[in-house]
């Protein structure tokens, strides 16, 4: 579900490969849940695509055969419920970004008050992934047959134990021993995926025809560094020999989860809303900057490594230097407009966890605050009249509270009160410190004087 760009530059690849290696008859149906335009994309072209690999060592090319068909969902909701409910069917992995999962606040893992699962949960066709999983899994149940695998690949907290939940919380409205059966014979186990895939761009089709002889609209692009922690755990132990190519198979995944969530992906929020307040379009254009290079270097040694557990054999300072020198790599075009997208869905894990962590314990903080700071002023210079907007679930409470707001005081007021994203955090206590670093750096452009005041 979700048969975008990174799950083609990723989990697609490593399913090729597991078969070149270990054998197996392994395909993948792809879903769209909203557009038809990868569809359109590869029907063209018998569902094959070229992967691009972009180094300064120069390009490579191979071509991705393992998916079989690709079908979008409002175009026949059902027939994507039989193919889920097929038995031959074992894994149904999700690549939907953090506001596919129509997440609650609170106790409840599920926005029961989400206009698409008040729809599924009155619908037997439905429009989100959580309805389509429980109705598919109902299915299954009714015909005796076992569950399939649920595999999250989003970059959210213990992702596969918050799908169970939103999964379940969705299932014991329908029928509570079908919930009670999700709970007890399904798996969800829990990922981390890494591999940086920018947004294809008329420039790479035409490089990658140039670079290959045939023209491919559905080209996707990678960096060649690759990463895969999986919990060994699946539906009688059904799944592809991904540990024969390179992915990790361990039984907790949170160190590398919560490393990779704060490391890299907060990071690349910083290189966000802080380069495109300095006006660069790119990660590797931002990072090149002196004055955000420091930056990022002080947040990853003094704050966001100091709330980490490292994983088992690793080295948080070799992790930040590996980190960089990929964030550098020229052949990467990831625009800072495409990370941008959602904040209010990412931040909460990426920057707003680690920070009120170091909060209570004592510890260094500023600049995750300056990250929060950026993404204010980030939010009010879209909520000028002719910008672009936020592409962001809550976009109109945020670009509102932003329009609102005569001064920083009654904008970092406004946004703290944006109940999606701060929910109950302390935000009186950083409120006073959000006011001063905007006032302090208004534009974000000269992070160098802000890195050399802090200190």
């Amino acid at each position: 579900m979700g048969l975008g760009a990174f799950f083609r530059a990723h989990g697609a690849i490593y399913i090729k490969e597991a078969m070149a290696q270990s054998g197996g008859d392994w395909g993948v149906i792809g879903v769209s849940l909203r557009s038809t335009g990868v569809r359109d994309k590869l029907a063209d072209q018998g569902c094959l695509y070229t992967a691009l690999e972009l180094s300064g060592l120069g390009l490579k090319s191979q071509v991705v055969d393992v998916v079989t068909s690709v079908l979008v969902a409002p175009e026949g909701p059902n027939a994507v419920l039989q193919e889920m409910a097929a038995e031959a069917t074992r894994i149904v992995s999700l690549t939907i970004t953090e506001k596919g999962y129509c997440r609650g606040g609170g106790d409840a893992a599920l926005d029961f008050e989400h206009p698409d699962i008040k729809h599924d949960l009155q619908n037997l066709a439905p429009k989100s992934a959580p309805g389509f999983l429980a109705r598919a899994l109902g299915m299954r149940w009714r015909q005796g047959l076992r569950p399939f695998t649920v595999l999250s690949l989003d970059n959210l907290p213990s992702n596969g134990q918050l799908t169970r939940q939103i999964v379940c919380e969705f299932a014991a409205q329908i029928d509570p021993d079908l919930a009670r059966w999700i709970e007890t014979e399904c798996r969800f186990p829990c990922n981390m995926v890494d591999r940086i895939v920018p947004a294809a761009t008329k420039e790479l089709i035409d490089r990658a025809t140039s670079t290959t002889g045939y023209y491919d609209t559905a080209v996707v692009a990678h960096e060649p560094f690759r990463q895969w922690v999986i919990e060994d755990d699946f539906v009688d132990s059904a799944r592809p020999d991904f540990e024969a190519v390179g992915a990790e198979l361990v039984h907790d995944v949170a160190p590398f989860e919560h490393m990779k969530l704060r490391m890299l992906n907060g990071t690349h929020s910083a290189l966000a809303y802080i380069g495109s307040l300095a006006g660069y379009e790119t990660v590797a254009e931002a990072i090149r900057d002196e004055g955000i290079e420091k930056f990022i270097e002080a947040l990853w040694r003094e704050e966001i490594a100091t709330s980490l557990d490292a994983p088992p054999d690793t080295d948080l300072n070799d992790y930040a230097a590996q980190l960089k020198s990929r964030y550098q790599n020229p052949e990467i075009r990831h625009l800072l407009e495409q990370i941008s997208m959602d904040g209010s869905q990412k931040l909460p894990q990426r920057i707003l966890a680690p920070l009120f962590e170091n909060l209570a314990a004592g510890k260094p903080y500023q600049r995750l605050l300056v990250v929060v700071a950026a993404w204010f002023r980030y939010i009010e210079s879209r909520s000028k009249d002719g910008q672009a907007g936020l592409n962001d679930p809550v976009e109109k409470q945020l670009l509102q509270a932003a329009r609102n707001a005569s001064n920083d005081a009654e904008l970092v007021e406004r946004l703290l009160q944006v109940a999606p994203v701060f929910d109950d955090l302390p935000t009186h206590r950083i409120a006073g410190a959000l006011v001063a670093i905007l006032g302090h750096v208004g534009n974000f452009h000269d992070t160098a004087r802000l890195e050399g005041n802090r200190q």
